[in-house]
């Protein structure tokens, strides 16, 4: 909501309105225009104005009522402006300061609300209040004198305006949950002057004529709307006609925001028309479902009690069939039958004992035979004596390996340091005339017969001339004890 964007006669060029003729019609905007500056010169820019709030609505901008008894003011807070002051809400009594302003567009005059301050609670809201105390008071407020809703009814009877969006929501729901259920509609005002009477009279009607007219419960509903819509369900005379009720009275008035006393006082209060619908009625699909179940429950009640009395049969045929006559012969038969059995098992007993016995005597006498001693103890002797040669073979057996194993291994040591072996790697041995190794050229002068040895035979040889004595060392002799291997004869 703003301003106008134009001033008329400014738009014009004009400082005053130009006079028209009678007969000559002016634009909506021109009026419009005229309307704003004549608010703009009659009033001041900034008017203070002391009211009760109404109709309090919260739309990104604020939008109430302020009013007294005799007029009713349009105020609107903007948004920037909502956001810096302490919430509000129907029934409070403030100051509001701000200006004045025409809407062109919507044609309405509005207060611009910039700043609010509390100047104690409204008149209407005191007296609601003191209601309140004096109801509660009474025990009209009390939850043990409220009754509970039928579970099934027949005929519910709807008090509201047969023109009222309430009253379809309340058909629609009941149709749909319970088509079963009829609907006696009562029409009352439900706002206005003389809509709590009227709604007062409704309801005390269907109460002296609720058995007649077979009535199980009253829906006393209508639609949402500022608290002075809400006016004739404050009334003490309807909260009294609710609490004397001859059947449950389900309240359902206004939003689920608002609370009446009409409502307090109900046996059963609903948010919303359609609520009190669904509170009222039972689901056809859940009747359906508990239908379903209690069939259940009642054949398993029979099937159990065909099964009690199944068994109650099979106990007396059991009863009866113990008392019988023929029953006394085959039990005697059956116990001189396991008489029989036991004088039969005693002897077999008995018996068995005696063969065990006979047994066990016939062990002894055989143990104690002297062929049968001796052959066990030649057994025995046979037994150690094979055990023992078998140790002794063992233990030659491992000693005639380790010798050969020793012998093998000084044949190959003797072998490897034999003469034969060191000239077959190149080597000769020189015999003197008397058969000995020659070690030194000394053992050789002139004219002695020599043999050299050679690994495939001998050479003969006469020492021709002086020897040679050159400075390598003499070959040491062997050491005592030590074989000279090429220190032999032929």
């Amino acid at each position: 909501m703003s301003r106008l964007p134009f001033n008329a006669r400014r738009a014009r060029g004009e400082g005053d309105p130009p006079k028209r003729p009678d007969d000559r019609p002016m634009p909506v905007s021109a009026l419009a225009g005229l309307i704003d500056q004549a608010l703009r010169d009659g009033l001041p820019a900034r008017v203070s104005v002391e009211g009760e709030i109404s109709g309090f609505r919260e739309r990104t901008h604020w939008y109430f009522d302020l009013k007294d008894e005799q007029a009713v003011v349009s105020c609107v807070v903007f948004a920037s402006t909502a956001a810096k002051l302490d919430r509000i809400a129907d029934g409070d009594h403030v100051v509001a300061r701000g200006r004045v302003e025409f809407y062109a567009r919507a044609g309405r005059v509005s207060l611009i609300v910039t700043g609010i301050q509390r100047a104690g609670e409204g008149r209407h809201e005191a007296a609601l209040r003191r209601l309140v105390e004096e109801i509660r008071t009474l025990g009209w407020l009390d939850a043990e004198r409220k009754r509970r809703l039928p579970p099934f009814p027949t005929r519910v009877a709807v008090v509201t305006s047969r023109t009222g969006a309430a009253l379809q929501d309340v058909l629609d729901t009941l149709r749909r949950r319970a088509p079963m259920i009829e609907v006696l509609v009562a029409d009352a005002r439900v706002q206005g002057d003389g809509a709590a009477a009227e709604i007062t009279e409704r309801i005390r009607d269907l109460s002296e004529r609720a058995e007649e007219l077979g009535v199980d419960a009253v829906i006393l509903t209508r639609g949402g709307g500022s608290s002075e819509d809400l006016a004739a369900f404050n009334d003490r005379g309807v909260a009294q006609a609710v609490l004397e009720c001859a059947v449950p009275v389900v309240a359902a008035i206004g939003h689920e925001t608002d609370t009446s006393i009409a409502e307090l006082v109900a046996d059963v209060r609903a948010a919303t028309p359609t609520q009190a619908a669904v509170l009222v009625s039972p689901d056809r699909e859940a009747v359906g479902e508990l239908l379903d179940a209690h069939r259940s429950r009642l054949a398993f009640a029979l099937s159990r009690r065909l099964e009690t009395a199944r068994e109650q049969l099979n106990a007396s045929r059991r009863r009866l069939d113990r008392v019988h006559p023929g029953r006394f012969l085959v039990a005697e038969r059956q116990r001189l039958g396991e008489r029989g059995h036991r004088i039969e098992s005693a002897i077999g007993n008995a018996l068995g004992g005696l063969g065990r016995q006979l047994d066990r005597m016939q062990l002894s006498l055989n143990r104690l035979r002297p062929d049968r001693r001796m052959a066990r103890e030649h057994a025995g002797h046979a037994a150690a004596l094979s055990r023992a040669t078998a140790r002794l073979e063992s233990v030659l057996r491992a000693r005639l390996t380790a010798s050969q194993r020793r012998l093998a291994s000084s044949a190959r040591e003797l072998h490897a340091v034999g003469p034969m072996e060191v000239l077959s790697r190149g080597y000769s041995v020189t015999l003197g005339p008397d058969g000995s190794v020659l070690r030194s050229v000394e053992d050789a002068p002139a004219g002695a017969r020599l043999e050299t040895r050679l690994p495939d035979g001998s050479v003969r040889s006469v020492v021709g001339g002086r020897p040679n004595l050159s400075r390598a060392p003499r070959a040491r002799s062997a050491p005592p004890g030590q074989l000279d291997l090429f220190d032999r004869a032929e």
